[in-house]
């Protein structure tokens, strides 16, 4: 039997999953669907398609950030927008949204 020490995410190779501790998140399954999103090109998709009628003139995220992030936050069971002040920082949701932080309430644009 071999034991698996780490993996590799297609979808991203920077993301790498391991068991040895660390940064902790109860949402590691958006990974994987992550991992799904890529496979089916929804995530081209979406960059090809999706726009908003916003005429804001300055913006810190794209329509995009702020779709994905919010679907990601309904399928982890993240209903209210302003849970992304919690999740600022949370290691799964910031890879795979692929950003430093996330997008909070101050800066949420609710579709």
């Amino acid at each position: 039997m071999s034991i698996v020490n780490t993996l590799s995410l297609e979808s991203n190779r920077k993301i790498k999953i391991n068991f040895d501790g660390g940064d902790l998140s109860s949402d590691a399954a958006l990974l994987l669907i992550k991992e799904f999103v890529s496979k089916l090109g929804i995530d081209k998709l979406f960059s090809q398609s999706f726009k908003t009628n916003d005429s804001a003139l300055f913006r810190y995220h794209t329509d995009k950030e702020n779709l994905f992030q919010m679907i990601y936050m309904i399928i982890a069971g993240y209903f209210e927008d302003d849970s992304s002040d919690e999740l600022t920082n949370d290691p799964v949701f910031k890879a795979v949204l692929n950003k430093d932080t996330l997008i909070t309430t101050d800066h949420f644009k609710i579709l």
